[in-house]
Protein backbone atom coordinates (compact mmCIF):
# COMPACT_ATOMS: atom_id res chain seq x y z
CA UNK A 1 0.00 0.00 0.00
CA UNK A 2 1.34 3.48 -0.83
CA UNK A 3 2.56 5.39 2.20
CA UNK A 4 3.75 8.96 2.78
CA UNK A 5 6.88 8.78 0.55
CA UNK A 6 4.98 7.21 -2.36
CA UNK A 7 2.23 9.81 -2.24
CA UNK A 8 4.73 12.63 -1.81
CA UNK A 9 6.54 11.38 -4.92
CA UNK A 10 3.28 11.41 -6.85
CA UNK A 11 2.51 14.89 -5.53
CA UNK A 12 5.79 16.38 -6.68
CA UNK A 13 5.78 14.75 -10.09
CA UNK A 14 2.12 15.51 -10.81
CA UNK A 15 2.34 19.12 -9.65
CA UNK A 16 4.97 19.64 -12.36
CA UNK A 17 2.83 17.92 -15.01
CA UNK A 18 -0.78 18.87 -14.35
CA UNK A 19 -0.59 21.80 -11.95
CA UNK A 20 -2.31 24.71 -13.70
CA UNK A 21 -3.76 22.51 -16.45
CA UNK A 22 -7.41 22.15 -17.37
CA UNK A 23 -9.36 18.87 -17.38
CA UNK A 24 -10.66 18.35 -20.92
CA UNK A 25 -12.46 15.01 -20.47
CA UNK A 26 -13.31 12.39 -17.84
CA UNK A 27 -14.04 8.69 -18.07
CA UNK A 28 -15.38 6.57 -15.20
CA UNK A 29 -15.07 2.82 -15.74
CA UNK A 30 -16.07 1.87 -12.19
CA UNK A 31 -18.78 4.04 -10.65
CA UNK A 32 -18.11 2.77 -7.10
CA UNK A 33 -14.68 4.43 -7.21
CA UNK A 34 -16.28 7.90 -7.16
CA UNK A 35 -18.91 9.41 -4.86
CA UNK A 36 -21.15 10.99 -7.51
CA UNK A 37 -22.83 9.82 -10.67
CA UNK A 38 -20.41 9.81 -13.64
CA UNK A 39 -22.53 12.55 -15.27
CA UNK A 40 -22.27 14.85 -12.21
CA UNK A 41 -18.57 14.01 -11.80
CA UNK A 42 -17.98 15.01 -15.42
CA UNK A 43 -20.11 18.16 -15.13
CA UNK A 44 -18.05 19.55 -12.23
CA UNK A 45 -14.64 18.50 -13.55
CA UNK A 46 -14.94 19.36 -17.24
CA UNK A 47 -13.01 22.58 -18.05
CA UNK A 48 -12.04 22.87 -14.38
CA UNK A 49 -8.40 23.74 -13.74
CA UNK A 50 -6.08 21.94 -11.31
CA UNK A 51 -4.67 24.76 -9.17
CA UNK A 52 -2.58 22.61 -6.83
CA UNK A 53 -1.64 18.97 -6.25
CA UNK A 54 -1.23 18.50 -2.51
CA UNK A 55 -0.86 15.64 -0.04
CA UNK A 56 -2.16 14.81 3.42
CA UNK A 57 -0.83 11.59 4.97
CA UNK A 58 -1.53 8.80 2.44
CA UNK A 59 -4.03 10.93 0.51
CA UNK A 60 -3.47 12.97 -2.63
CA UNK A 61 -5.49 16.17 -3.01
CA UNK A 62 -6.22 17.73 -6.40
CA UNK A 63 -7.40 21.30 -5.72
CA UNK A 64 -9.68 22.70 -8.42
CA UNK A 65 -10.34 26.25 -9.56
CA UNK A 66 -14.02 25.79 -8.64
CA UNK A 67 -13.05 25.32 -4.99
CA UNK A 68 -13.71 21.58 -5.04
CA UNK A 69 -11.05 19.01 -4.20
CA UNK A 70 -10.52 15.53 -5.61
CA UNK A 71 -9.46 13.32 -2.71
CA UNK A 72 -7.54 10.18 -3.71
CA UNK A 73 -6.73 7.22 -1.49
CA UNK A 74 -5.09 4.37 -3.39
CA UNK A 75 -5.49 1.79 -0.62
CA UNK A 76 -4.10 -1.68 -1.44
CA UNK A 77 -3.14 -2.18 -5.10
CA UNK A 78 -3.82 1.32 -6.40
CA UNK A 79 -1.37 3.28 -8.54
CA UNK A 80 -1.28 6.09 -11.10
CA UNK A 81 -0.02 6.38 -14.66
CA UNK A 82 0.38 9.59 -16.70
CA UNK A 83 0.83 9.43 -20.44
CA UNK A 84 -0.82 9.51 -23.84
CA UNK A 85 -3.52 7.26 -25.22
CA UNK A 86 -0.81 5.46 -27.19
CA UNK A 87 1.50 4.56 -24.29
CA UNK A 88 -1.18 3.64 -21.75
CA UNK A 89 -0.79 0.45 -19.72
CA UNK A 90 -2.49 -2.79 -20.71
CA UNK A 91 -4.74 -2.55 -17.66
CA UNK A 92 -8.20 -1.17 -17.02
CA UNK A 93 -8.26 2.23 -15.35
CA UNK A 94 -11.16 2.81 -12.98
CA UNK A 95 -11.07 6.56 -13.69
CA UNK A 96 -9.27 8.61 -16.36
CA UNK A 97 -8.80 12.38 -16.46
CA UNK A 98 -7.71 13.96 -19.74
CA UNK A 99 -5.53 17.04 -20.14
CA UNK A 100 -5.67 17.50 -23.92
CA UNK A 101 -3.24 14.88 -25.30
CA UNK A 102 -2.12 13.62 -21.89
CA UNK A 103 -4.18 11.45 -19.56
CA UNK A 104 -3.96 10.57 -15.88
CA UNK A 105 -5.01 6.96 -15.31
CA UNK A 106 -6.19 5.77 -11.89
CA UNK A 107 -5.48 2.04 -11.71
CA UNK A 108 -6.25 -0.65 -9.14
CA UNK A 109 -8.92 1.30 -7.26
CA UNK A 110 -10.98 -1.73 -6.23
CA UNK A 111 -10.53 -0.71 -2.60
CA UNK A 112 -9.38 2.86 -3.14
CA UNK A 113 -11.44 5.88 -4.12
CA UNK A 114 -11.43 9.24 -5.90
CA UNK A 115 -14.03 11.48 -4.26
CA UNK A 116 -15.06 14.98 -5.30
CA UNK A 117 -15.56 17.11 -2.18
CA UNK A 118 -16.14 20.68 -1.12
CA UNK A 119 -13.53 22.32 1.10
CA UNK A 120 -15.76 21.77 4.13
CA UNK A 121 -16.31 18.11 3.32
CA UNK A 122 -12.55 17.66 2.89
CA UNK A 123 -11.79 19.15 6.31
CA UNK A 124 -14.36 16.86 7.88
CA UNK A 125 -12.96 13.80 6.10
CA UNK A 126 -9.36 14.44 7.16
CA UNK A 127 -10.07 15.79 10.63
CA UNK A 128 -9.34 12.51 12.43
CA UNK A 129 -5.82 12.12 11.01
CA UNK A 130 -2.87 12.43 13.36
CA UNK A 131 0.08 14.79 12.84
CA UNK A 132 2.53 14.26 9.98
CA UNK A 133 5.96 12.94 10.99
CA UNK A 134 7.85 15.39 8.72
CA UNK A 135 5.88 18.46 9.76
CA UNK A 136 8.37 20.96 11.28
CA UNK A 137 5.93 21.34 14.19
CA UNK A 138 6.24 17.62 14.94
CA UNK A 139 9.24 17.85 17.24
CA UNK A 140 10.96 15.26 19.40
CA UNK A 141 9.15 16.78 22.38
CA UNK A 142 5.77 16.32 20.70
CA UNK A 143 6.66 12.76 19.66
CA UNK A 144 7.66 11.92 23.23
CA UNK A 145 4.41 13.40 24.58
CA UNK A 146 2.34 11.31 22.16
CA UNK A 147 4.23 8.12 23.02
CA UNK A 148 3.65 8.74 26.72
CA UNK A 149 -0.09 8.29 26.07
CA UNK A 150 0.36 4.83 24.51
CA UNK A 151 0.71 1.41 26.14
CA UNK A 152 0.65 -0.87 23.11
CA UNK A 153 3.14 -2.36 20.67
CA UNK A 154 5.41 -0.02 18.71
CA UNK A 155 4.52 -1.16 15.18
CA UNK A 156 0.78 -1.10 15.85
CA UNK A 157 1.12 2.45 17.14
CA UNK A 158 3.28 3.72 14.28
CA UNK A 159 0.75 2.59 11.67
CA UNK A 160 -2.25 4.07 13.50
CA UNK A 161 -3.29 6.93 11.18
CA UNK A 162 -5.28 8.63 13.94
CA UNK A 163 -2.16 8.81 16.10
CA UNK A 164 0.46 9.62 13.45
CA UNK A 165 -0.41 9.82 9.76
CA UNK A 166 1.46 8.55 6.72
CA UNK A 167 3.42 5.54 8.01
CA UNK A 168 2.36 1.99 7.13
CA UNK A 169 3.80 -1.52 7.06
CA UNK A 170 6.94 -0.79 5.06
CA UNK A 171 8.23 2.32 6.79
CA UNK A 172 7.31 1.24 10.32
CA UNK A 173 9.67 -1.73 9.86
CA UNK A 174 12.35 0.35 8.12
CA UNK A 175 12.26 3.01 10.86
CA UNK A 176 12.52 0.42 13.63
CA UNK A 177 15.43 -1.27 11.87
CA UNK A 178 17.28 2.02 11.47
CA UNK A 179 16.71 2.76 15.17
CA UNK A 180 17.82 -0.80 16.14
CA UNK A 181 14.54 -1.38 17.99
CA UNK A 182 12.26 -4.37 17.49
CA UNK A 183 8.85 -3.29 16.13
CA UNK A 184 7.23 -5.74 18.58
CA UNK A 185 8.50 -3.83 21.65
CA UNK A 186 5.90 -2.36 23.98
CA UNK A 187 6.06 1.42 24.14
CA UNK A 188 6.34 1.82 27.96
CA UNK A 189 9.58 -0.23 27.78
CA UNK A 190 11.33 2.30 25.53
CA UNK A 191 14.08 4.36 27.10
CA UNK A 192 14.54 8.09 26.50
CA UNK A 193 17.56 7.32 24.30
CA UNK A 194 15.57 4.78 22.26
CA UNK A 195 12.77 7.30 21.72
CA UNK A 196 15.33 9.83 20.48
CA UNK A 197 16.75 7.24 18.07
CA UNK A 198 13.28 6.33 16.87
CA UNK A 199 12.41 9.96 16.16
CA UNK A 200 15.64 10.58 14.27
CA UNK A 201 15.24 7.36 12.27
CA UNK A 202 11.72 8.42 11.34
CA UNK A 203 13.07 11.66 9.90
CA UNK A 204 15.98 9.99 8.12
CA UNK A 205 14.12 7.03 6.61
CA UNK A 206 11.13 9.00 5.33
CA UNK A 207 13.32 11.72 3.81
CA UNK A 208 15.56 9.14 2.13
CA UNK A 209 12.50 7.28 0.80
CA UNK A 210 11.12 10.50 -0.68
CA UNK A 211 14.50 11.32 -2.22
CA UNK A 212 14.52 7.95 -3.99
CA UNK A 213 10.86 7.90 -5.05
CA UNK A 214 9.35 5.49 -2.51
CA UNK A 215 9.25 1.71 -2.78
CA UNK A 216 6.34 1.16 -5.19
CA UNK A 217 7.66 0.01 -8.55
CA UNK A 218 5.06 1.01 -11.21
CA UNK A 219 6.45 4.09 -12.99
CA UNK A 220 4.27 7.17 -13.07
CA UNK A 221 5.15 7.87 -16.69
CA UNK A 222 7.29 6.45 -19.49
CA UNK A 223 11.03 6.69 -18.73
CA UNK A 224 10.26 7.78 -15.14
CA UNK A 225 13.69 7.57 -13.41
CA UNK A 226 12.44 8.20 -9.87
CA UNK A 227 9.31 6.31 -8.83
CA UNK A 228 10.07 3.09 -6.92
CA UNK A 229 13.78 3.77 -6.46
CA UNK A 230 13.69 3.14 -2.71
CA UNK A 231 12.60 -0.49 -3.16
CA UNK A 232 16.21 -1.61 -3.67
CA UNK A 233 17.23 0.41 -0.61
CA UNK A 234 14.77 -1.24 1.82
CA UNK A 235 16.84 -2.89 4.56
CA UNK A 236 14.28 -5.31 6.01
CA UNK A 237 10.83 -4.84 4.49
CA UNK A 238 9.89 -7.83 2.32
CA UNK A 239 13.39 -9.24 2.90
CA UNK A 240 12.47 -12.25 5.04
CA UNK A 241 15.27 -14.84 5.07
CA UNK A 242 17.82 -12.50 3.49
CA UNK A 243 20.96 -11.50 5.44
CA UNK A 244 20.68 -8.41 7.59
CA UNK A 245 22.70 -5.58 5.95
CA UNK A 246 24.05 -4.63 9.39
CA UNK A 247 25.00 -7.94 11.04
CA UNK A 248 24.45 -10.67 8.43
CA UNK A 249 21.91 -12.73 10.38
CA UNK A 250 18.77 -13.75 8.50
CA UNK A 251 15.92 -11.25 8.63
CA UNK A 252 12.88 -12.73 10.37
CA UNK A 253 9.38 -12.43 8.97
CA UNK A 254 6.54 -12.71 11.48
CA UNK A 255 2.97 -11.51 11.97
CA UNK A 256 1.44 -9.01 14.36
CA UNK A 257 -2.34 -8.48 14.28
CA UNK A 258 -2.48 -9.80 10.70
CA UNK A 259 0.30 -7.43 9.60
CA UNK A 260 3.63 -8.73 8.30
CA UNK A 261 6.63 -7.72 10.39
CA UNK A 262 10.24 -7.81 9.17
CA UNK A 263 13.12 -7.38 11.60
CA UNK A 264 16.58 -8.57 12.56
CA UNK A 265 16.27 -10.25 15.94
CA UNK A 266 20.04 -10.07 16.40
CA UNK A 267 20.78 -6.33 16.07
CA UNK A 268 17.34 -4.97 16.91
CA UNK A 269 16.42 -5.10 20.59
Amino acid sequence: MPELPEMETYRRLLQDRIGGRTITATHVQREKTINLSPAEFDRVLLRNRITLVDRRAKHLLFHLESGHVLLLHLMLGGFLYYGSAEDKLERTAQVTLSFDQHLLYFHGLRLGYLHLLTAGQLDERLDSLGPEPLDPAFTLTRFTELLAEKRGVLKTTLVDQHWLSGIGNCYSDEICFDAQILPTRRIPELSTEEIQRLYQSMQNVLKEAIQFGGYMKPSLYRDDPLTGGFDDRCRVYDRGGEPCPRCGQAIVQSKLSSRKVFACTNCQH
